[in-house]
């Protein structure tokens, strides 16, 4: 079940970033600044975050009896944006990220955005294999990141979003499924 964090979920919502940073990065930012995550100086900020945010900015969560993913996402004009989206290392690779981004899709489709956009790493492969399988691409938007101890660049990825089934023009399939995904790596 995906629903609406809560500040109950902030320890558990800060354990499982870390640790899945610690999973889908490693080699790919400093192992020295992965190793020194620590989920307990995180846990204010989640709870910051939980309590500010404003619909249709949110953070949701998938719990299938414990917490086995997350996601962040927010707005402004016509263009929605994935912040975050992660999943436990062990429940990678059974579907969870196409429902999790499914979700997202659709949350962002139906506070009426046109497009979506999100960041990555351009080293990580396995999240941009997953998001270019869900008709993600790259639109030349590029970043530096200096904050964790190397430069890192992050590209943009883009999509149009559908419009609710109920919105779409006779004849028009374009707003079926958005499920022909792989999994995410984080």
């Amino acid at each position: 079940m995906i629903r609406p964090a809560t500040d109950a979920d902030a320890p558990a919502l800060a354990a499982l970033h870390v640790r899945t940073w610690q999973a889908a990065y490693r080699g790919l930012m400093p192992q020295e600044y992965l190793d020194g995550l620590d989920p307990a100086q995180r846990v204010p900020g989640w709870r910051e975050w939980i309590r500010d945010l404003r619909p249709p900015a949110g953070i949701w969560v998938l719990d299938d009896g414990g917490l086995a993913g997350f996601l962040t996402m927010s707005g402004h004009d016509d263009v929605g944006e994935i912040h975050a989206i992660y999943l436990a290392p062990e429940r990678w690779g059974q579907g969870l990220g196409r429902e999790l981004m499914a979700f997202a899709l659709d949350h962002l489709t139906a506070a009426g955005f046109t497009e979506a956009v999100l960041w990555t790493l351009d080293t990580n492969e396995r999240a941009r294999r997953f998001y270019e399988a869900g008709g993600w691409t790259v639109d030349g938007g590029a970043r530096v990141d200096e904050t964790r101890g190397a430069a890192m660049t992050e590209i943009r990825y883009r999509r149009p979003l559908a419009p609710p089934e109920h919105l779409a023009a006779p004849g028009d399939d374009s707003a079926e499924s958005q499920g022909e995904q792989t999994d995410l790596a984080g």
